[in-house]
């Protein structure tokens, strides 16, 4: 008997001690414990792909701080509606500071070449450049290498002994609507910001942006952009440049914000202008000389197009380059060098990416629908600024413009007018406006057209040329036609 309880004892310790084990009298023996889900297994990443993408790109980019001046009158709005002469206009200066973004893009020795907007910098009298870790630029120590107003591209650089994070380009002609992207910069002064979204579309054009670009061929993305972002890099998931952010769509123009519509330049165009700046200082563009409207789908139809593509000439230039080429009206440009032309601006694309001088093949549609291969050897576009020089500006502008404190105007019945506003132009047109000069200083814009100087008309290129030389060193008031809209503006003399 002693024995069957001995082994009954046991039993009962060792069911005791299993039941401790197994928490079966946890409710009652042990206190109220919190209790937790287990960790995951160490064999799933807690970041995401974009994490190694953002540590490597984001030394490369840096913060831009451009105090720029504004210059303002304050009978301006009076200038706009009453058509007399006036005094010299006291002008008032306004200092603001631009905050935007930019990133490192190549270098050579000690000396490191930055991308950015030519927006965020443009009219700067200094800029201070900041990079992730917190080492700022400014001062001497900052150069602009040169700037595009036409591309809203400018390329900036600075020296130092220093080893920085230099971004690799990727292509941008590779991208496809719903491919994933990264865009990094500054927004509202936040730096260091990454937002992640994916390209909404390809070959966005025709946006109204006052600063610029004048070619657009936007890549559209819902990666969060906001005024800051200008000139950030947008960054594919090998942490590749593609496009250089340069401009968002807000419902509310007085406070802007992202409703998930930006807009970035591609790299391959930027990479074409910056080279350009670096190792010229201008830009200079291929230059065709014909107008061309776009592809509606009747128009696809009548000359046996699957679908609506190309650009369609309506007018070539005498002796221009499409004209020794042997292009007519009607002929319809599908290719450049053998890619497909998605539209007018696609095309002005293509043609002022290559170097005047260069040769480029296109294939092109006739009215017949017959197809044809036509090589031309490509000009210069008008406008294009010289070199620095002392020499006036008056006496190196080109045949058929003259250039007046900074403003490069032509006759309202040239190609380059109606290329720009059609027909019927009275006047004068302001073809480019140069940075830091009197015309920028006071508003004028390309595309505006010059009716009036001291209240004396101007009809045509040679009127104007005879009218300005009577006020070489006076504040003249020139009325401008915008659109619709007329107005006085105050230029004063270099």
């Amino acid at each position: 008997m002693r024995k069957v309880f001995g082994i009954l004892a046991i039993l009962l310790l060792a069911a005791f001690i299993l039941s401790i084990r197994m928490d079966w009298f946890q409710p009652i023996f042990a206190d109220d414990e919190l209790r937790f889900a287990p960790a995951a297994p160490d064999t799933v990443s807690l970041h995401s792909p974009f994490t190694r993408v953002a540590e490597r790109a984001m030394p490369g980019v840096v913060n831009i701080a451009a105090e720029q001046v504004v210059g303002t009158t304050p009978f301006e709005e009076f200038f706009r509606f009453f058509q007399f002469e006036h005094p010299q206009i006291p002008r008032e200066e306004q200092t603001i500071t631009s905050l935007g973004s930019g990133f490192i893009f190549a270098h050579r020795d000690d000396r490191y070449y930055i991308l950015t907007n030519n927006h965020v910098i443009r009219n700067a009298r200094r800029i201070v450049i900041r990079l992730a870790d917190g080492k700022e630029f400014r001062g001497d120590d900052v150069e602009i290498v040169g700037t595009d107003s036409l591309s809203d591209v400018a390329v900036l650089s600075v020296r130092t002994r220093e080893e920085l994070t230099v971004l690799p380009l990727g292509d941008s002609d590779s991208l496809k609507p719903g491919d994933w992207v990264m865009a990094i910069g500054n927004p509202f002064g936040f730096n260091n910001t990454v937002t992640v979204g994916v390209v909404s579309a390809v070959g966005r054009s025709g946006l109204r942006i006052p600063q610029g670009p004048e070619f657009q061929d936007f890549i559209q993305t819902d990666a969060a952009i906001n005024p800051g972002n200008s000139g950030g890099p947008l960054l594919n998931v090998r942490g590749e440049v593609v496009g250089m952010n340069s401009a968002i769509t807000s419902p509310n123009p007085v406070s802007p914000g992202n409703v998930g519509i930006g807009f970035a330049i591609p790299i391959n165009y930027v990479k074409t202008i910056a080279l350009q700046l670096v190792e010229k200082g201008v830009v200079r563009r291929g230059f065709l000389g014909v107008i061309i409207q776009e592809v509606t789908s009747d128009l696809a139809d009548a000359y046996g197009l699957e679908h609506p593509y190309g650009a369609l000439i309506t007018e070539v230039q005498e002796d221009s380059p499409a004209d020794r080429a042997g292009l007519k009206d009607g002929d319809l440009i599908l290719e450049v060098d053998g890619k497909p032309v998605h539209s007018v601006q696609h095309l002005r694309i293509l043609i002022s990416s290559r170097e005047p001088g260069s040769k480029v093949r296109l294939t092109v549609a006739s009215p017949d629908k017959k197809r044809r291969t036509v090589e031309v050897t490509l000009g210069e576009y008008p406008g294009t600024p010289a070199p620095p020089s002392s020499e006036p500006d008056e006496e190196k502008a080109p045949s058929g413009q003259t250039t007046w404190r900074g403003a490069v105007v032509v006759d309202g019945r040239s190609l380059e007018a109606r290329q720009l506003l059609g027909e019927g132009v009275k006047g004068v047109v302001v073809l480019d406006v140069k940075e830091g000069s009197p015309a920028e200083d006071a508003g004028l814009q390309r595309g505006d057209v010059i009716e009036k100087v001291q209240n004396l008309s101007v009809a045509t290129l040679k009127d104007f040329q005879e009218v300005v030389k009577r006020f070489r060193d006076q504040t003249v008031a020139v009325k401008v036609r915008r659109g619709a809209r007329a107005l006085f503006i105050p230029v004063r003399p270099e």
